[in-house]
């Protein structure tokens, strides 16, 4: 059996194959029921479009053949309709035909499925899908009055390398769409492309596509870590890593909530200049057994083909499970095993960003050297940072920080973490604009005044994260 879209392309290889070994070729449809191909005509059906009926011309037929049947399978949860076909594929009173089976998704009875063999095509290589790209821009032009397609050169080599994983359908269509929406094809158009591909991929539904991804510039304070993204870029981007160097495989993001993890996380994807993909493991679970772990399978699978990019798992230590009494039946720890390996096993250039929030629930397993090429430690900000935090939210609601004491607010906010602070300044907006006036700096004070951070309320938590982190980890300021 053939899984496939591209009916057109199975016909095609088989005729070419009938070059070397000549067999009479037919396709079956319930639409047109069976009808004889030749190398260049199809003979008009002769048989009716009926399961019964196809079968027993096969049985008939004094030659042998090859029958190309396509979307038979819903047609087989006959009894009937399964013993011919058994009898058919057993060679029993017929001549040795070649069945094969056709569809997009072909799902088989148990005692047929038993004397299949499943086939997938391969997928175009980089030259059949750069034909596939320059066959549109042909056809582009013929539409538009003989009007060539704009071409940036380095663009399409990256066009033709990131529809990889598509079958000859899809990289037509996405090719075709980012040709006629502007009659070129550059840079631009990659953004463009990872969104078209992401929807093709993702039909399974756990994955994400962050079209919000953040800037680092956007990002205050993380000093090492952007540096460290920066001297990785090159080589997690090259087609060839230079000698020696392996691919960056991930980090992981530990630190007080509140302090940035997750836009940390958005900013890697932009720092590589890369899609960012985000895993929600609550999406995986499932009742039915072993359908979890095929849940993750899947969207790994799908992550893989969207390379290169980046893979964000949000509080990852709530998707993974230290408890050996087996509460869940053992679903977690199935899942972590099949992470751990694909962490360790995965070829592509697909960068794992974990973020999470309690060390404590994180299991052994994952942080041992290796499973990460670093594990960073979000702290709260220093005085520096977050002087910078105050400008950036200011920023982004239209304030000017030269208008305030930003050292002096900078000073008032020790202890606070970045969203804490974020808030403030919001709460000062809305008393600012329920007494009709502008917001001041004596304002926002009173508002830090009046907010118990995170590390006060859980004081004892956050100062024991801290401790653990110490000497374990690399502080991402």
């Amino acid at each position: 059996m053939i899984e496939t879209r591209d009916e057109a392309r199975v016909v095609e290889l088989f005729r070419q194959a009938l070059m070397h070994v000549w067999r009479e070729l037919y396709r079956w449809s319930i639409t047109e029921g069976l009808r004889r191909l030749d190398f260049d005509r199809e003979d008009p059906p002769h048989i009716a479009p009926d399961a019964s009926n196809t079968f027993q011309a096969m049985r008939d037929a004094e030659q042998r053949g090859i029958y190309l049947l396509f979307d038979m399978h819903p047609y087989l949860g006959y009894a009937g309709s399964q013993r011919m076909l058994r009898d058919l594929v057993q060679r029993r009173d017929c001549q040795p035909h070649v069945i094969v089976l056709i569809g997009h998704a072909v799902e088989l009875p148990a005692d047929i499925e038993s004397l299949a063999v499943r086939y997938l095509p391969r997928l175009p290589d980089a030259n059949a899908r750069l034909k596939i790209v320059r066959e549109e821009a042909d056809a582009y032009a013929r539409e538009h009055g003989g009007r060539r397609v704009t071409v940036d050169a380095e663009a399409v080599q990256q066009i033709v390398r990131n529809l990889r994983g598509l079958d000859p359908v899809d990289v037509r269509r996405i090719a075709r769409h980012l040709i006629f929406r502007d009659g070129a094809l550059g840079a631009d158009d990659l953004p463009e492309l990872a969104k078209l591909k992401f929807g093709l991929l993702n039909r399974s539904g756990q994955l994400h596509y962050e079209y919000d991804a953040a800037q680092m510039d956007d990002v205050a304070g993380a000093r090492r870590l952007k540096r460290w993204i920066e001297q990785r870029k090159p080589v997690f981007l090259a087609a060839e890593p230079p000698p020696g160097l392996d691919p960056p495989k991930g980090m992981l993001l530990l630190g007080v909530q509140g302090c940035g993890k997750s836009m940390l996380a958005k900013a890697v994807a932009a720092g590589f200049g890369v899609p960012l993909l985000r895993l929600d493991f609550g999406t995986l679970y499932d009742k039915f057994h072993g359908e979890t772990e095929k849940n993750l399978r899947m969207a790994l699978e799908s992550v893989e083909q969207l390379e290169p990019c980046v893979l964000w798992i949000d509080e990852i230590e709530k998707g993974v499970s230290t408890d050996e009494g087996g509460g869940d039946g053992g679903v977690s720890r199935r899942v972590l095993g099949y992470l751990l390996t694909w962490m360790a096993e995965r070829r592509s250039r697909v960068f794992l960003v974990a973020t999470a929030n309690q060390i404590d629930a994180l299991p052994p397993e994952l942080l041992r050297k290796g499973r990460f090429d670093e594990i960073f430690f979000v702290d709260l900000p220093d005085a520096a940072t977050r002087e910078q935090l105050f400008r950036v939210h200011m920023g982004k609601r239209g304030l000017q920080p030269a208008m305030f004491d930003i050292a002096a607010l900078a000073a008032a906010s020790e202890g606070f973490s970045g969203a804490e602070i974020e808030q403030a300044i919001v709460a000062g907006l809305y008393a600012a604009h329920a007494a009709g006036a502008p917001l001041s700096d004596f304002t926002l004070r009173a508002e830090l005044r009046n907010t118990r951070p995170l590390s006060v309320v859980m004081g004892e938590r956050v100062e024991a994260l801290r401790a653990w982190a110490q000497g374990r980890t690399v502080p991402a300021d």
